[in-house]
């Protein structure tokens, strides 16, 4: 199976990600994106602005490898514009490059289904207008957020990947209440799988880290390939 990603090009996690996550004899070829300044604080305005940019070119370059799979690497660029978005550019990505697509945001909708649950708390290394965009995200696809965490000082996306498994986990604690069904840790750019055995065990609740369930959902849609 082949797995074409577009990932934000400051993103420094999900490459390393991918290599635990993919399924043995899988193969994944990742193009870099772009849409926001580098020295820009990503909040709703410039996380949209990635939303809205063009990445036909970025499709043209993958589909030369003839995907079977293509993740769309970035939650937040489609958290701030909803779900009608999303789903417009999962159909986009299909057409263009004709395989099976999967968003990071779909992803976590997709996964929270699975796990039939309603009640959730939101950790992420977004800006407080961003985390609150995608809360209202996760409530129009059914999601109750009971509890929430941001860091207490915004971060630019190239410092995103710096938060280390012990600040994740800090993070959900704060985040965490007693009416939480799960924990939800968003953004591709966060070593959050590293950090969910950890909140696991803490916390006594399940997580979902974003760059696991798109294997997740992958897993589920197998059937879709032929296998």
């Amino acid at each position: 199976m082949r797995i074409g990603v577009l990932v934000p090009f400051t993103n420094t996690v999900l490459e390393r990600d991918l290599r635990h996550l993919c399924p043995p004899g899988s193969t994944t070829y990742v193009t870099r994106i772009g849409g926001y300044g580098i020295d820009e604080l990503p909040d709703v305005s410039a996380m949209a602005a990635m939303g809205d940019a063009d990445i036909d070119d970025a499709l043209e370059l993958i589909s030369g490898v003839n995907p079977d799979v293509v993740f769309y690497g970035c939650t937040s660029a489609t958290l701030t514009h909803g779900l009608d978005f999303d789903r417009a550019l999962r159909h986009h990505i299909g057409s263009a490059t004709r395989a099976l697509t999967i968003t990071a945001a779909g992803a976590l909708v997709f996964t929270l289904r699975q796990l039939d649950v309603n009640r959730i708390a939101f950790v992420s290394p977004y800006t407080r207008d961003v985390a609150d965009e995608a809360i209202t995200f996760m409530e129009s696809a059914g999601f109750s957020t009971v509890g929430s965490a941001v860091p207490d000082d915004e971060v630019l996306s190239c410092d995103q990947g710096a938060f280390t498994p012990a600040d994740i986990v800090e993070l959900a604690r704060r985040a965490d209440h007693p009416e939480a069904e799960t924990i939800v840790l968003s953004c591709t750019d966060l070593r959050a799988v590293e950090a969910t055995p950890h909140i696991e065990e803490q916390l006594a609740k399940p997580v979902i880290a974003v760059n696991r369930a798109m294997f997740t959902e992958l897993a589920a849609r197998l059937p879709e390939l032929g296998s």
